[in-house]
């Protein structure tokens, strides 16, 4: 894509909170035209969601505009884990974790990034070889002081809660990888400014010219509240099934969903306003357009429709899916927390609980409270898991 220098910045600055500084970006953009991007992942779970999507979105919409993306895969750093917007240490994954994790990444990126287009870069390159030495180097950019005053850090030593040192070397590694790829943009969610503003700072020192920050808006999930993470069970998977995608977007308070429409379906300000004054005269009806939408984006128009469809089968019209899953038990009957578990409807025992306990589970309309409640096949015995799942229970063969 060729555009003037204006028309490019009003493209890159669509749906961005942060741009800092602008007057930088434009100088690069008349001096190098061609820049090189950085976006970071830590491989810290194994699939991507609609809040990463806001943000490979902006990298295409720079890709499009005939830019350099280096998408770094952060295998090392990950073995340290972000603390951003963290109120505790996070947990540390272990390289087998950290490979497996990142297996199924790229079919999921590149759903949304062009793969021809897109470097690849693992930080474990140059970080691993780093010694002593260049760690206390690299230590010496920063101080205490001034990683103090990241709010998430600030909060935890005013509570005495405690920060490992190893959580001050990861905006300082992050940071490293930028000097390592000389990154001149930098493409994150707001809860990553901190570390984008370390990173021009370290590119400073070691004679690099600094990074350009570009930060998205972060995108609530399923509960309104918190941001779209899978460590809070509030996320949209970009692989998930469409009736669940579907299921999912459905369930977002209304509030979210001007916000949906611009920040995943790239909506205007003429066409958000348009969708506001439809909001106000059927709510339902406009959810479901962009849930319908959405899968439409990670599936194709047939799934879209027939997701659509389902759900108004069974929410609107109060019936049953045409295919759930089945599950054989004994004729003497099973405990229910074992069905839930066993069957795969649940991962664990632990959500099969906490299901269980918020009155979630239910055969008809009678809610099943008793985790070890023996639970015999009956004809046609479809239990309800939630607001969306459903498994047909039934007898093994004699």
């Amino acid at each position: 894509m060729s555009l003037g220098i204006e028309e490019e910045l009003r493209v890159i600055k669509f749906n961005t909170v942060d741009l800092l500084p602008e007057e930088e970006l434009l100088e690069k953009l008349r001096r190098k035209g061609s820049l090189i991007i950085k976006y970071g992942a830590d491989p810290s779970r194994p699939d991507l969601h609609l809040g990463h999507y806001v943000c490979l979105k902006k990298l295409k919409d720079l890709q499009d505009l005939g830019h350099h993306v280096i998408f770094i895969v952060g295998d090392f750093t990950a073995m340290i884990g972000d603390p951003s917007g963290r109120s505790k240490t996070r947990p540390r994954l272990t390289p087998e974790e950290v490979k497996q994790n990142s297996k199924t990444y790229f079919d999921q990126v590149f759903k949304v990034l062009d793969a021809t287009k897109t470097e690849i870069r693992y930080n474990s390159e140059w970080l691993s070889k780093l010694t002593p030495y260049d760690v206390i180097e690299l230590s010496a950019t920063y101080t205490i002081s001034r990683m103090l005053e990241r709010d998430d850090f600030k909060e935890r030593f005013k509570r005495n809660i405690p920060i490992s040192i190893h959580e001050f070397l990861y905006p300082l590694f992050q940071a490293y990888d930028s000097v390592a790829i000389k990154a001149d943009i930098e493409v994150g969610g707001t809860d990553q400014k901190f570390n984008f503003q370390v990173g021009r700072e370290v590119q400073k020192t070691y004679g690099i010219e600094p990074q350009v920050i570009l930060t998205v808006p972060l995108l609530e999930g399923t509960d309104g509240k918190l941001k779209m993470s899978k460590s809070y069970d509030n996320y949209i998977g970009i692989t998930e099934a469409p009736h669940m995608m579907f299921g999912k977007v459905m369930s977002i308070p209304d509030e979210l969903v001007l916000k949906y429409y611009r920040l995943v379906l790239y909506y205007d300000d003429v066409t958000i306003k348009e969708i506001e004054r439809k909001m106000k005269e059927n709510p339902r009806e406009c959810k479901a357009d962009l849930a319908e939408k959405i899968v439409e984006i990670f599936w194709d128009k047939s799934a879209a429709k027939r997701a659509r469809e389902e759900f108004d089968r069974v929410f609107k019209f109060r019936d049953i899916p045409e295919a759930i899953p089945e599950f054989r038990i004994p004729k003497e009957g099973m405990a229910l927390i074992d069905i839930l578990v066993n069957s795969g409807i649940v991962q664990s025992r632990s959500e099969a609980r906490r299901l269980i306990a918020q009155r979630a589970v239910k055969v008809g309309d009678q809610v099943l409270e008793k985790e070890f409640e023996k639970i015999a096949p009956e004809d046609n015995m479809v239990i309800k898991v939630g607001k969306r799942k459903f498994l047909k229970v039934i007898q093994q063969s004699e």
